[in-house]
């Protein structure tokens, strides 16, 4: 009997190596990766590049402390904001700690504007962490109950309704930002509309709150962007970054600019181990092999190719839903809870996932060729048919 804690519903099966976009259990038997340790493994397994440069930087230093200049993590920061048009990283270890940051941020912001109770707008379905604060910005019940009270100072909003965030501005003068997931990873891959991500930057300026969005899971140019703000064209003034950032060695981003920069001072927050220089060294090797080997624009034409393949697969199947995401972020909504087709993919020899009961979720490597999209489309429609028939 195992003494790891049982805080997930796990799949009967381990793995012990993996190469690209394949891997293998502990029996031999082989699979298609098409979550990628949903949404982190940006380069795959074992890529070549990324395993010599972590054992280099292994064999170099492991870890200092943020009491004293990090080489890594400065080119890190740097070549972020390049990319992302922000002007200061926070460097820590994951998605909860990045949102964490980007809430302190938003908070510390309202209170220097003299607002005594800042408050933040979040979203219905959202998913942005499971610390206390994280989860209260949660719109998932599920993941709530049991851990009340919640941290109080936000409210509530539908996805992608600019009316119902004006309502709420007419009414709560405390509202000092707002927080969104360009894609709703958890939440079922929902994507906010360009006009309301437009409509949303531009209310926000007029009233001197902050956006923050939420890349965890869509960021690190899964979408075939860097970041998925990117494909309307806003600036946030907080985004924030983990999974794919360090394809699988831990670590989280919190980038600002605009109104958010210069916000935090030294004692206003921190993080033992965020930004230590393997971790910055797997980031910054995940960024120029995406750079070097144009994963970004693989990506979004493998995501389309996808997309296309299986709708002519599902063409006409009763209890399909719809067919939507952006690049490597699809989902696949079906018309009832769908669950037990993540262990039938597993015996199919796929790993994917299922969210919010009801869409199945691909989240490849950025790797994935086409041929791999051909195979995953081949494997899991029949799968797909066959479950809507039964």
């Amino acid at each position: 009997m195992s003494h790891v804690m049982n805080t997930y519903a796990r799949l009967p099966v381990a793995f012990s190596h993996g190469q690209g976009s394949r891997i293998t259990d502990t029996a031999g038997k082989e699979y298609l990766d098409a979550l990628s340790g949903i949404a982190v493994s940006t380069l795959g397994h074992a890529h070549p590049k990324l395993v010599a440069a972590i054992a280099a930087q292994a064999g170099r230093l492991l870890h200092t402390s943020n009491l004293y200049q990090i080489r890594e993590q400065e080119q890190l920061a740097d070549k972020l904001a390049a990319l992302s048009g922000m002007d200061e990283v926070f460097f820590c270890n994951s998605g909860c700690e990045a949102n964490e940051a980007a809430i302190k941020l938003a908070r510390f912001y309202g209170h220097k504007k003299g607002v005594e109770l800042p408050t933040i707008i979040v979203m219905e379905k959202a998913f942005h962490g499971r610390t206390m604060a994280t989860l209260s910005a949660t719109g998932n019940r599920k993941a709530q109950a049991g851990f009340e009270p919640l941290v109080s100072g936000f409210v509530r909003v539908p996805y992608d309704d600019l009316e119902a965030i004006k309502a709420v501005a007419e009414h709560n003068k405390n509202v000092v930002a707002v927080m969104l997931e360009i894609v709703q990873g958890e939440g079922g891959i929902h994507l906010a509309s360009v006009e309301f991500q437009k409509a949303l930057r531009q209310l926000c300026d007029e009233h001197g709150w902050l956006l923050i969005c939420d890349e965890v899971q869509c960021g690190m140019a899964r979408t075939g962007k860097w970041f998925g703000y990117q494909h309307a064209g806003i600036q946030p003034d907080i985004a924030t970054l983990a999974k794919g950032l360090g394809s699988g060695v831990p670590i989280g981003a919190c980038l600002v600019s605009g109104k958010a920069t210069g916000l935090f001072a030294p004692g206003n927050h921190g993080s033992t181990f965020g930004g230590n220089p393997l971790a910055c060294t797997a980031a910054l090797t995940t960024i120029s092999t995406i750079e070097q080997d144009a994963l970004m624009a693989n990506a979004e034409h493998v995501g389309a190719l996808i997309r296309q393949l299986m709708a002519e697969a599902l063409v006409g199947v009763k209890g399909l839903v719809e067919i939507r995401g952006h690049g490597l972020m699809i989902g696949i909504e079906l018309d009832r809870p769908c669950g037990e087709l993540v262990g039938k993919a597993l015996a199919a020899g796929v790993l994917i996932n299922v969210t919010a009961d009801k869409v199945i979720r691909f989240l490849p490597p950025l790797i994935f060729s086409e041929n791999d999209a051909k195979e995953l489309v081949d494997r899991s429609a029949p799968l797909i048919k066959d479950f809507l028939a039964a």
